[in-house]
């Protein structure tokens, strides 16, 4: 199966480069330009399936691409529970922690538990999607889905797939088998 995933555009000013997590945030004026130029891209592509996250920023995203979708919680970035919308210098200024390292930071933080977070992306991409049979599909998600994906696909490790450059409106391909 052929997985064309997207991460979202731009998110307004005031949420770039913080834990976004589940807020329902829409798009910037520039990410608004990002989805008209991402279906410009896609306008003659037809997908078997298209799914979203069911967050706004996601369906802004793919709503200039005119298609019927499935919306899914199960696209969702990781829920970082009272650290959404906060930048890292705004948590470690209002919790007065620190980051040691990758890990213990993504234990600091309260939300969904990481290892929740992977096994919901797993269980979605590895058994839900391939059940229902499709050869070609659109998935609109986030840039934690994007990176999970790229740690259990590839096979690297989540700190360095957590270090990868995952752009708005990146597009990224996948060659899942059955």
């Amino acid at each position: 199966m052929k997985i064309t995933l997207v991460r979202h555009g731009e998110v307004d000013r005031r949420y770039l480069g913080a834990y976004n997590g589940h807020i329902d945030i829409s798009l910037s004026d520039n990410g608004h330009a990002q989805a008209l130029t991402l279906a410009q891209k896609f306008q003659n592509r037809d997908f078997d399936a298209y799914f979203c996250s069911d967050l706004l920023r996601a369906k802004e995203t793919l709503a200039p691409l005119h298609v019927r979708a499935l919306y899914s919680q199960k696209l969702r970035e990781k829920s970082w529970g009272t650290h959404e919308g906060m930048r890292y210098e705004e948590i470690v200024q209002s919790e007065g922690i620190g980051y040691k390292d990758f890990y213990q930071w993504l234990e600091v933080l309260d939300g969904e538990n990481y290892l929740h977070f992977i096994a919901r992306v797993k269980k979605f991409f590895y058994e839900e999607l391939p059940a229902m049979d499709y050869e070609d599909v659109f998935v609109m998600t986030h840039s934690g889905v994007i990176r999970v994906l790229h740690h259990l696909h590839k096979g690297i490790s989540l700190e360095e797939a957590f270090s990868l450059n995952v752009p708005y409106t990146g597009v990224f391909n996948f060659e899942l088998t059955h």
